[in-house]
């Protein structure tokens, strides 16, 4: 099964030309330093530098912006750049990398991949795990509100209703404005850097 494109809901469509299993991307998303790759390609023109690649691989792992990047941390990147993991993309033709010119440019697949990234800082909790519990608490008044206990006895359960279903409208924006701003190549940072800030 050729999994060219992954998304939230785990479904797999059948793009002709792919050669990545699931397995491969996950492999292949498992390092940092490779998803930085991705997120730079989708976002920087064409033929990028392997030198302007690392200096913002660099900036984002150290959290700092590419100008205050000295040539010693590039140079790390720039290596391990260079001996492993562009050679890794491009093998799997996710990248085309071009080493006599020391250019990277985006293959076709890499159009195709579209990658979800939710960070979780320690203090908070998975939009599942928000649902489930926004979820618990409407169905909670409502049997507050049914049972007419002290407080609710003034509402009716259409009200409930009402609420229950603008409550989870309005997450269900913020939830999807949040997922846009998660995926690799739509904001200046990778989202791993960007929610972290």
């Amino acid at each position: 099964m050729n999994v060219p494109f992954v998304n939230g809901t785990g479904e797999e469509p059948n793009l002709p030309g792919s050669e990545l299993s699931r397995n491969e991307l996950f492999d292949l998303l498992s390092n940092r330093r490779r998803r930085f790759v991705l997120h730079a390609l989708k976002r920087m023109e064409e033929p990028v530098e392997l030198t302007e690649l690392s200096t913002h691989v660099a900036a984002w792992e150290m959290e700092m912006e590419p100008e205050e990047i000295d040539g010693e941390d590039r140079r790390s990147v720039h290596v391990t750049l260079r001996r492993t993991h562009l050679p890794k993309l491009d093998e799997k033709n996710v990248i085309q990398f071009n080493e006599s010119e020391n250019t990277i440019r985006s293959a076709d697949l890499l159009d195709d991949i579209e990658v979800h990234i939710e960070v979780l800082q320690e203090e908070e909790i998975s939009w599942s795990l928000y649902y489930i519990g926004l979820a618990g608490v409407c169905g909670l008044l409502l049997i507050a509100v049914i049972t007419e206990a002290p407080i609710f006895d003034a509402f009716e359960p259409l009200h409930v209703g009402w609420l229950t279903a603008i409550v989870f409208g309005v997450s269900a924006v913020i939830h999807r404005y949040v997922e846009q701003h998660s995926r690799l190549g739509v904001t200046e940072q990778p989202p791993e850097v960007h929610q972290l800030n």
